[in-house]
């Protein structure tokens, strides 16, 4: 970075003597829930420097932090309440290998007693029965993942569901204590998902919703009846939230499909299906009136909105919200008097707030024409004629997206001097079904030139020094970072590749089947694909790379396993490369022996990860 971009920063941040540091430890929530009485929010938080669980009491604010040091250091599973709301049910792994046994944790007592000993497979919980008896989880203990269920008194397992496919999400136990209902796809059609049921113990399994062939429908929640659900599909286009009558099995939808919004809950008393709306990488609580269908007005503070749920009483909507300027906090919104309430203040003073950059929400085309959505950041107060660094960060998924959210690292680099983009690319959530599977067995392909296009749209930004652009990402976004730095080779001065994917043939060798069907999804089976296969992995060009290159993996990996970037490496030195903080033709390589896919829900992971990045960018930009 050149002096005068650092001088530039620096003023900004002479009150924080280590600002990566101080950044790293904001504390973050996580799996925000309220129990079965709805009178108390629990979650996961950092407060402490590592996940524990804590308890909010609604009613007389009393927090609680339950747990001291048994959670996992970097959770993939959350928690379930039991119905009694006398214990949760999490999972746990080791060293974030993903390999979970389920526990129990009695909220009073603070006992916990392991359930299920299953070292090599995962699991998760997802519900229980009403009268208590049975957990329901999910897992891979017999091959595929498949839905299982435990008998509370004496820990017997019966395997309810043994499909050749992965059960998917929308699992819930109706409140009568009759039905199981779970996502699940016969079809030939891997976009297919549709809503199924069977009984407790397994039996008269059959197919209950199913839209069209392709479509995708899940249940977020049951009326505390048991007659209605809350139902989500894709099948006009845009995610649509619906209810579903299990007596007559119509299916009404709410809204005009204008946005993708997801259904949530449906209130205590039926009057009200609320949803979270997803336009331009922001999300927002929509309240619709069940027999009416017309949409409550919210008149909502700004900020992203995550896992909004009614009190017992329909008053209040619980939730957590935050933005680019704002950590998280926990708020009440009462629906009535529009008062808003903070239960759980974010960390950060207006004076530490006054550092951070407000980021922008921008569209380019792409080299065929497509729009792509994208969020920039840029540092404050950037002099005439000052050409700054630029930053595209590829999120991972490829089926995710990113969001008008706080974001730690975002904040660092812009911080110190850095313009960052970082794009919505095709496959991406959040623009349609069409925009989603655009990349369907194009990966590699036409989102790697919305990435390109990123690039040209930050060389017409007068700050941005043209020959100073870098790229990075995790997972999916650190398979971009190796496939744009080996295919793309002149446009980048660097790039940082964290648990990425480097050999797609390879990683479906040492997949999960759950995986490995998401896989299918993406690019078909590899016996039918090999040339698909090996064209998108990046180990097939690595005779290309120019720039500098840091990668960084776990060695716990499940997802993307160690060996994706222990073979990339051999192929580089195959190739003159060696390892090395400077010169031509050097990478540098760090491994975390305690990691797995990631762990940036541990802040000393955050902290360790950032610097090396940090050090990195300064050393090589």
């Amino acid at each position: 970075m050149n002096k005068k971009t650092f001088q530039h920063t620096v003023s900004n941040l002479s009150m924080l003597e280590n600002l990566l540091e101080k950044l790293s430890r904001i504390p973050q929530f996580s799996f925000v829930k309220l129990n079965n009485s709805k009178d108390k929010v629990s979650f996961y938080w950092d407060k402490t420097g590592r996940i524990e669980f804590y308890l909010l009491d609604l009613k007389t604010k009393k927090l609680q932090q339950i747990t001291e040091g048994e959670l996992p250091k970097t959770p993939r599973s959350g928690y379930i309440w039991t119905k009694n709301d006398n214990e949760i049910i999490f999972a746990k792994d080791k060293d974030g290998n993903e390999k979970h046994d389920l526990f129990s944790l009695n909220i009073t007592t603070k006992e916990i007693k392991q359930l299920t000993n299953t070292p090599n497979f995962q699991e998760h919980a997802v519900d229980s029965s009403p009268d208590g008896k049975y957990l329901l989880f999910r897992s891979t203990r017999n091959g595929q993942m498949n839905l299982f269920r435990l008998e509370f008194s004496n820990k017997e397992v019966t395997e309810l569901t043994k499909f050749s496919k992965p059960v998917m999400g929308g699992i819930k136990w109706s409140p009568t204590n009759d039905f199981i209902f779970f996502g699940y796809n016969d079809s030939n059609n891997m976009q297919n998902l549709d809503v199924w049921i069977m009984r407790t113990d397994g039996s008269d399994q059959r197919k209950l919703l199913s839209q069209r062939e392709g479509s995708r429908e899940g249940v977020s929640d049951i009326s505390e009846d048991g007659k209605l659900l809350a139902i989500s599909s894709d099948y006009k286009g845009n995610i649509q939230a619906g209810i579903f009558n299990l007596k007559t099995e119509e299916l009404t939808f709410f809204g005009n499909n204008n946005y993708e919004e997801f259904a949530v809950e449906i209130s205590k008393d039926k009057k009200y299906l609320i949803a979270l709306r997803n336009y331009k990488a922001t999300i927002r609580p929509v309240i619709y009136e069940i027999d009416s269908g017309e949409e409550l007005k919210l008149n909502f503070p700004p900020g992203l909105v995550s896992g909004p749920k009614l009190t017992a009483d329909g008053k209040n909507l619980i939730l957590r919200i935050n933005s680019s300027t704002l950590p998280n906090s926990l708020i009440s919104y009462n629906l009535k008097s529009e008062e808003i309430t903070e239960l759980i203040p974010s960390p950060i003073n207006e004076l530490e707030q006054s550092i951070f950059v407000e980021d922008e929400y921008v569209e380019y085309n792409s080299t065929d024409g497509l729009t792509i959505g994208a969020i920039l950041y840029k540092p404050k107060n950037i002099q005439k004629g000052e050409k700054l660094p630029a930053l595209i960060e590829v999120h991972g998924g490829p089926t995710a997206q990113v969001l008008r959210t706080f974001s730690i690292f975002s904040q660092i680099l812009v911080n110190k001097g850095y313009v960052l983009l970082r794009p919505n690319f095709r496959g991406s959530t959040g623009y349609g079904k069409q925009f989603r599977e655009l990349n369907i067995k194009d990966i590699g392909g036409g989102d790697l030139e919305d990435i390109a296009a990123g690039v040209e749209y930050l060389k017409n930004l007068e700050y941005v020094d043209s020959n100073r652009i870098g790229i990075f990402g995790a997972s999916y976004g650190g398979y971009m970072t190796y496939l744009a730095t080996t295919k793309k080779p002149d446009l980048w001065k660097l790039g940082v590749a964290s648990v990425g994917i480097t050999d797609w043939g390879l990683l479906y060798k040492e997949s999960m089947p759950h995986f490995k069907y998401y896989m299918h999804s993406l690019l078909g089976k590899p016996e039918e694909e090999s040339k698909l296969y090996k064209e998108r992995s990046p180990i097939n060009y690595t005779q290309n790379l120019m720039c500098p290159l840091l990668i960084i993996h776990g060695k716990n990996d499940p997802r993307c396993p160690i060996s994706q970037a222990r073979v990339f490496i051999e192929k580089l030195k195959e190739n003159g490369w060696k390892e090395g903080k400077k010169g031509n033709k050097t990478y540098e390589y760090v491994e975390f022996d305690d990691i797995g896919h990631g762990g940036y829900s541990d802040p000393n992971f955050r902290i360790r990860t950032f610097k090396a990045m940090l050090d990195f960018l300064d050393r090589r930009m």
